[in-house]
């Protein structure tokens, strides 16, 4: 991570905004059936990645006096859907993560906001509905909108949370959802 950033320095001059967008998906099962494997490989994605960037971007931005830093969480990040421990623990993680560094930053001018997707028709969606057409109908079953999200959407409010539109937004969990957490 540390080094990917150095390049975009290096390209660019300084680092202003960052979208830390990691995320794979848990195969549904309750809790007691969760493996550690499996468990610590959720956090790591979904979680540990997430301080990482920070770890590695906060610095960043602090040389220049500021910037802006959306992390993905989810939907599952502040509603429990049942048969998701590992993904639910990490993308609450993330929330968490989010607030407590928005307090560390929120003087030195860093934002730090999070956007929590719903169902958003991407390949992790594909994989978590067996690529069926039934699987897709489950899941938007879920969605009170009647469909899945674009990853457009969802881009845009990342580019909103990033923007001076939202200078006075700070450790911010943006719910983008289609209705799925009311």
């Amino acid at each position: 991570m540390q080094a990917a950033l150095n390049q975009a320095v290096d390209a660019f001059g300084r680092l202003d905004i960052a979208f830390n967008n990691a995320g794979a998906e848990q195969k549904p099962g309750v809790t007691a059936d969760v493996t550690e494997a499996e468990w610590d490989r959720i956090i790591a994605i979904n979680l540990r990645s997430v301080f990482l960037c920070m770890k590695y971007e906060i610095p960043l931005m602090l040389e220049h006096r500021g910037g802006a830093i959306v992390n993905n969480s989810s939907g599952a990040g502040v509603k429990a859907f049942g048969r998701g421990a590992a993904y639910a623990a990490a993308k609450h993680g993330v929330v968490g993560l989010t607030k407590d560094a928005a307090l560390d930053y929120a003087s030195s001018n860093i934002r730090i906001n999070a956007v929590c997707p719903g169902i958003v028709d991407t390949e992790m969606m594909q994989r978590f509905t067996d690529g069926t057409a039934e699987g897709r109908d489950r899941v938007i079953a879920q969605e009170p909108i009647g469909r899945m999200g674009t990853p457009d959407e969802i881009a845009a409010a990342v580019l909103w949370l990033c923007s001076d539109a939202a200078s006075f937004v700070i450790g911010h969990a943006m719910v983008v959802d289609g209705g799925q957490t009311i």
